[in-house]
């Protein structure tokens, strides 16, 4: 039995990278081929943004059983940790693609711990308690970063929660962070190839420790706290372990994110944000991580699809998702898909003891 189920994870994990490297070859072979617009080529990058957020969140929410309403917040640290860091490597890493591969990093580990940060004091809360809690706080690193002067002159980084001016910079120094009118002039070096490196790196991680010893840790809590207590499970190591690895990739995704735009502004990491990401889970199935990333990836398109329909864009986009939620949470359709399931398994177990019976009449005779 453990082999057969180490089996189907090993074989459900390798159809979600094969999606993602179809995904990623026709999407080259249609821009290669000049057939798709420029505006759907700048949609790439956030696809694979958006799908990496939707991942992570859901092994919060998924897996862990916990609402989260602040993912938003981890971006947004990663996104202009991430930015600080591109510039200030600028000159000694002239490797554009090295140098995004450090930012990201360094995004990763900032929104980690902040994860930590956030997560001693919230996990130890559940449910509504916890959902309000991580709302504050995507919150308040909006705040914050509409607070924050970063500049960069010769001397290294200044910071400020004053204005521009209180930085104390020399003249040839930058203004990298400049409060509500956010990071500007950011050098663009992040590209499709990286955010599918990136993506596949997240579906390792993630699948891996799901499919671990932690990973079942994680879900026994979700499923019975108190059963899962009363066998000696630390519940807040667990716990944690699933909210920072899910902060950490919210951060890299936000640095990629930030890295493919000439201007961020922390509006753009709002509660909305967070409430997206959300759906993308939900529409995808709690604890299913290709639904993720195919809700993500089609709800991200479908309102520039829409685009032509300038009035009544959202509200057809609205509709539609409606819908959907409707229909995947149809009883009836969940009944004629386990009914299918049993059947394909049924027809299966039978060719299995047909060619076991040939096998055992060829050996006999």
């Amino acid at each position: 039995m453990k082999l057969l189920r180490n089996h189907r994870a090993g074989l459900d994990g390798f159809i979600n990278y094969g999606l993602v490297l179809v995904f990623y070859f026709i999407m080259q072979f249609l821009q290669n081929g000049g057939n798709l617009t420029s505006t759907f080529t700048s949609q790439l990058v956030p696809i694979c943004v958006y799908m990496i957020m939707a991942i992570s969140l859901n092994l919060v929410v998924g897996i862990s059983g916990e609402l989260s309403l602040g993912h938003a917040g981890f971006m947004s640290v990663g996104a202009f940790s991430g930015v600080v860091a591109s510039a200030s490597l600028m000159e000694s890493v002239s490797s554009a693609p090295l140098r995004l591969a450090l930012a990201i990093l360094i995004g990763g580990i900032v929104a980690a711990l902040a994860g930590v940060l956030i997560g001693i004091p919230v996990l130890r809360l559940n449910g509504d308690y916890l959902a309000i809690v991580t709302l504050a706080f995507g919150e308040i690193i909006k705040n914050v970063i509409n607070c924050l002067y970063v500049g960069l002159d010769n001397a290294g980084l200044h910071i400020s929660i004053k204005s521009a001016e209180a930085l104390g910079m020399d003249t040839a120094g930058k203004l990298l962070i400049n409060g509500p009118i956010g990071a500007a002039g950011v050098t663009r070096i992040s590209s499709f190839f990286s955010a599918i490196v990136l993506l596949l790196i997240t579906l390792f991680v993630v699948q891996n420790l799901i499919h671990s010893r932690s990973g079942r840790a994680i879900m026994a809590i979700r499923d019975n706290r108190i059963a899962a207590e009363s066998t000696g499970l630390n519940i807040i190591k667990y716990k944690m372990m699933a909210f920072v690895t899910s902060a950490a990739f919210a951060g890299m995704a936000g640095t990629l994110y930030a890295l493919n735009l000439s201007t961020v502004v922390a509006k753009k990491f709002d509660f909305n944000t967070s409430i997206l990401v959300l759906v993308f889970v939900v529409l995808g199935g709690l604890g299913n991580l290709r639904g993720s990333m195919i809700a993500a990836a089609l709800l991200t398109i479908l309102p520039e699809l829409l685009r032509e329909y300038q009035e009544y864009r959202m509200l057809v986009y609205s509709i539609i998702l409606i819908l959907v939620m409707l229909i995947t949470n149809n009883d009836t359709l969940k009944d004629m898909k386990q009914r299918a399931v049993m059947k394909i398994k049924t027809v299966l177990n039978g060719s299995n003891k047909s060619t076991k019976a040939k096998q055992a009449g060829g050996a006999e005779s």
